[in-house]
């Protein structure tokens, strides 16, 4: 943990000279607009930040942040007009209706996805400009206080506004520092790589999407506090305006999402720029600012996609030492809880049984009426031919489905109505037909992500991901790979650490094998023989059968959705309806005419 507590020590001293930089310039700085521009840099840099902590990190792309910084700045101007409240309270009071506002708009918004989501968030800030049109507040301006101006942060010198925008500047991009550098932003990363993945692994992702939606919400009203009282005056076009949420995602893209430096970057170069134009030119070419912001996001797309903070430090990543591994040697934990609990291999008691389950689309009966049980540490097959339903048998399981009728209990609790990460945090891990991962995270990353349900803090559930790795031949130098470069047998492998990480009780594997050739499965086989000799209980759908045959020690046969034989694997291959239905004539000559 020093290499952590050493790098986060780090990004402080980088804020830090930054903030003090940027404060020594504005105090050179004589020119009253420049010393305006210099604030509004810091306001929209906090704008910036504030998208950058839903949409850069969840991918949730929102159109409708101006919501929040036009409540922050409505709620701090009319209690400052109406009340005589001061802004020092005003600021935080439209923070807490921003919080507020953000729970109303994402508990029905956070059903949707991908453009969806995006074009209904841009209906708030609309609806806003509408209503506070209609209710009078077409404009409304800050009175003088004369006789008390700090009181009501009221200055003769720019410089001050400066210093206060910066201070909550600053404050938002530590935010985002330690949200990027907890389980909170690994989890919103999870989500906007795959959130399926995340959700397999006890990622609470609705949990997830509202916190980042409260605390952007929070940082934009701040904004929109502070930026009312710079210009004194609030109209619902330029606090709700379709171009506010915009500035908000285009200083962000452009100079990196995902990221606290990216907005900074992005408002440092734009705004300036803009503004300078706009001083400059603006009666000649009328709208010049939103040429330059057409311009940035055309450049940035052709050139940078994801922002020039990442474009600069993957150039600088070659030059980068080695990460210190010597702080992730895991300590001598369990891969699973059945080894910590040192339970016998198997018990023969039934950890997961259904009963009657199906599951239909339309007049499609993908499972009809499957009963069956998994014994405690036995490996279970699942097998059957192509659209059996045995993959939607295991969605329907950790809940990725919801059962039309029947009853799925593991150890001795009911399953269904649970959602993916409730079904993982009773102990239930998960791989996938095709590889699910977090392309842009590092190996160990990917695992630790499904490790965070079964670990009470960060530094447990990185030893037991690195353990985990350990387990699958993953550990040592491949566990800082990045996951998008990895072969297929080490995809299967890492998703199958994931799984293993969180030391779950029953582990599914869909397919686990697919794609192997014959010397990588071997490897595959022995480590889920050495899971389940450890106490694991293993489900696995396959059609390798001849891998099958000798792994598990209980068939179960689909059929158009319908159990149609169970048993040890030996009487299984010689049942004339499994035989038709799926291993064919082959099996039946070996069945008739065994090899001795």
């Amino acid at each position: 943990m020093q290499g952590s507590r050493s790098s986060l020590k780090s990004h402080y001293l980088a804020i830090g000279a930054f903030a003090v930089i940027y404060l020594l310039i504005a105090l050179m700085v004589r020119n009253s607009y420049y010393q305006l521009i210099m604030t509004l840099v810091l306001v929209w840099a906090t704008m910036g930040l504030s998208w950058n902590l839903l949409s850069g990190y969840s991918g949730l792309i929102s159109f409708g942040h101006a919501a929040f910084f036009g409540l922050g700045g409505y709620t701090m101007t009319i209690a400052f007009v109406k009340w005589g409240l001061t802004p020092w309270l005003g600021i935080p009071l439209g923070m807490v209706v921003g919080v507020l506002a953000a729970i109303i708009i994402g508990i029905p918004t956070f059903r949707l996805r991908g453009h969806y989501f995006a074009l209904s968030m841009l209906a708030y800030p609309l609806a806003l400009l509408y209503v506070f049109e209609w209710l009078g507040y077409q404009e409304e301006t800050l009175p003088m206080m004369r006789d008390a101006p700090a009181r009501y942060m009221q200055f003769a010198d720019q410089r001050v506004y400066t210093a206060i925008a910066l201070v909550i500047l600053v404050a938002a991009m530590v935010v985002s520092l330690h949200v990027e550098r907890s389980r909170f932003g690994r989890s919103l990363l999870a989500i906007k790589q795959n959130q399926p993945a995340a959700e397999a692994a006890g990622v609470n992702v609705l949990k997830w999407k509202m916190l980042a939606l409260m605390l952007s919400a929070a940082v934009a009203a701040a904004a929109g506090g502070l930026y009312a009282v710079v210009l004194l005056v609030v109209t619902p076009p330029t606090m709700f305006g379709v171009l506010t949420s915009a500035q908000a995602l285009i200083f962000t893209l452009f100079g990196g999402v995902g990221v606290y430096w990216g907005p900074v970057i992005g408002a440092g170069i734009l705004v300036p720029l803009a503004e300078t134009l706009h001083a400059e030119l603006g009666h000649i070419i009328p709208g010049i600012q939103g040429v330059v912001y057409g311009s940035a996001i055309i450049a940035i797309v052709l050139l940078a996609p994801d922002g020039i903070y990442w474009r600069i430090r993957d150039y600088l990543a070659t030059r980068r030492a080695p990460i210190d591994t010597a702080e992730r040697v895991a300590p001598s934990v369990p891969i699973l809880a059945a080894s910590k609990d040192e339970r016998p291999r198997t018990s023969g008691a039934p950890l997961l049984e259904l009963d009657g389950v199906v599951r239909t689309f339309g007049g499609l009966r993908a499972v009809d009426g499957v009963s069956l049980k998994i014994k405690e540490g036995e490996i279970h097959g699942i097998i059957g031919p192509n659209g059996a339903g045995k993959t939607t048998l295991f969605n329907v399981i950790n809940g990725f489905l919801p059962a039309d009728v029947g009853s799925i209990r593991f150890a001795g609790g009911e399953l269904l109505g649970l959602k993916p990460h409730e079904v993982c945090a009773r102990g239930i891990g998960r791989t996938f037909q095709v590889v699910r991962a977090f392309p842009r995270m590092s190996v160990l990353e990917n695992v630790t992500i499904g490790a965070f349900v079964g670990a009470a803090n960060d530094a447990e559930a990185k030893a037991l991901a690195y353990a985990a790795l350990e387990r699958v031949g993953l550990a040592g130098a491949r566990a800082d790979a990045i996951a998008g470069g990895l072969t297929t047998n080490e995809l299967r492998r890492m998703e199958l650490a994931r799984a293993l990480a969180p030391r779950p009780r029953l582990i599914l594997l869909d397919e686990t094998l697919a794609g192997l050739g014959h010397e990588e499965l071997e490897g595959i086989l022995d480590v889920i023989r050495q899971v389940n000799r450890e106490g694991g209980t293993v489900a696995i759908i396959e059609h390798t059968m001849h891998a099958m045959v000798k792994l598990a020690d209980h068939f179960s046969v689909l059929d158009h959705g319908k159990l149609i034989a169970s048993g040890p694997p030996g009487e299984v291959i010689k049942d004339p309806a499994v035989i038709e239905a799926y291993l064919g004539k082959k099996w039946m000559d070996r069945a008739q005419h065994p090899v001795t």
